[in-house]
């Protein structure tokens, strides 16, 4: 039998009067800018060869829009990849490891889908894993950068991101492979510590699907160019041609045929990061937005990060679990139904779409508040997520 202070606790809350103007709260895609209409599309070249000049064009405006905001240096390269973040990174894993032992950091879903892939999929034996549960982070000084290193930046699943680039020293002799999705565009990222850097268009900015980024330093296409992995590549990671680094990849003339819709899109938000003042001005109202949830939970009695570490939370991708000793107490089968039943409330209601959390993760909710999230909309949730849990949990205890 669930408390009688139930009752007692929701006397004072009552349904909320307005609704989020968008309800688009998911961790990816994401939601797109504000102000976004189809409208923004009405230049993509469709039906043209993307091999055509004004195709690669576009192309090579995106990579040039990349590299302004993001500020990455101007000897990195930046390549349009197909397949999305993951595409990127399991081009970079296959062409790049074998050469040096390995060490990967794992914290989350996807850190351990790379964990699979190097181990189960490549083979590799050379390899040490330093892994943490959900909400925690490895001890990141065990990592040995005389290694490759491998590690997400942001645990997109977890909520429980790196806070800075400090534990990677300058000099190294491995290379540094950074999964940067759902922090690229929302971090501080110092390049110069990382060689590959992966993210994918539908995170951050809000950009459509299917293509990711990829970005090698000057070590990783030394690398490239001298070390030949002993397992085939696919053609869609091969980086390389006739023994070289493959120059038309980092210059808009992509490996196989991209959208040049979902170009046009990207073009679209990378322009409206720059009106807001470029990176400083994306991570800024992702810091706010982060800010408003963060606030709610602080005074809450039911919620908290699933990140334990303030310094580690995500400010994009925030993860939250119930504490409340009530509902605490039902059984694993009994929390994630009342999770769901809060998930559909809250879309039933317009109010906020696919804010579960990840299938693999904790049972909770993942909360997406990155650039393209307005602070308002989140300031509104937050009042019908208390509603939403009080009614719930009334039902429940009427059942």
């Amino acid at each position: 039998m669930l408390s009688e202070r139930v009752e007692i606790m929701t006397t004072d809350i009552k349904k909320p009067g307005c609704r989020p103007c968008s309800p688009v709260f998911s961790s990816g895609p994401c939601a797109k800018r504000p102000g976004w209409t189809l409208k923004a599309l009405k230049n993509a070249p469709l039906g043209r060869s993307h091999r055509s000049f004004l195709c690669k064009e576009k192309l090579a405006e995106a990579i040039a829009l990349t590299r302004d905001v993001l500020e990455v240096p101007s000897n990195y390269r930046i390549g349009i990849v197909p397949a999305s973040d993951t595409g990127a990174v399991e081009m970079a894993l296959w062409s790049l490891l074998g050469a040096r032992g390995v060490d990967i950091a794992a914290w989350e879903s996807f850190g351990h889908g790379w964990v699979t892939d190097v181990c189960k999929q490549l083979k590799l034996t050379d390899v040490r894993v330093f892994d943490a549960p959900y909400g925690e982070l490895p001890d990141l000084g065990q990592l040995d950068f005389d290694r490759d290193v491998v590690f997400a930046w942001n645990g997109t699943t977890s909520g429980v991101c790196i806070p800075n680039a400090n534990f990677i020293p300058g000099t190294r002799k491995g290379l540094v492979i950074c999964d940067a999705t759902s922090a690229a565009f929302a971090k501080d990222i110092d390049f110069l510590k990382l060689d590959v850097i992966t993210y994918s268009w539908q995170k951050v900015l809000g950009g459509e699907g299917a293509h990711g980024i990829i970005i090698l330093s000057p070590r990783a296409v030394a690398r490239l160019e001298n070390y030949e992995p002993v397992w085939p590549l696919p053609k869609i990671f091969r980086l390389k041609k006739n023994g070289i680094l493959n120059e038309g990849i980092f210059k808009g003339e992509t490996i196989n045929t991209p959208s040049m819709l979902c170009v046009e899109d990207y073009l679209d938000a990378l322009k409206w990061a720059k009106s807001l003042g470029g990176l400083k001005g994306l991570i800024r109202r992702a810091n706010k937005n982060f800010a408003v949830l963060d606030n709610f939970i602080c005074k809450s009695s039911w919620i908290e990060n699933l990140a334990r570490d303030p310094a580690t939370r995500s400010n994009t991708s925030v993860c939250l679990q119930i504490v409340d000793p009530d509902i605490k107490a039902l059984s694993a089968e009994g929390q994630a139904s009342f999770v769901k039943a809060i998930v559909v409330r809250l879309a039933k209601e317009n109010v906020a779409y696919d804010i579960g959390s990840y299938r693999d993760a904790p049972s909770g909710f993942r909360i997406w508040t990155g650039a393209t999230v307005e602070a308002s909309d989140i300031d509104v949730l937050t009042a019908w997520l208390d509603w939403t849990f009080f009614t719930e949990k009334i039902s429940l205890q009427q059942a």
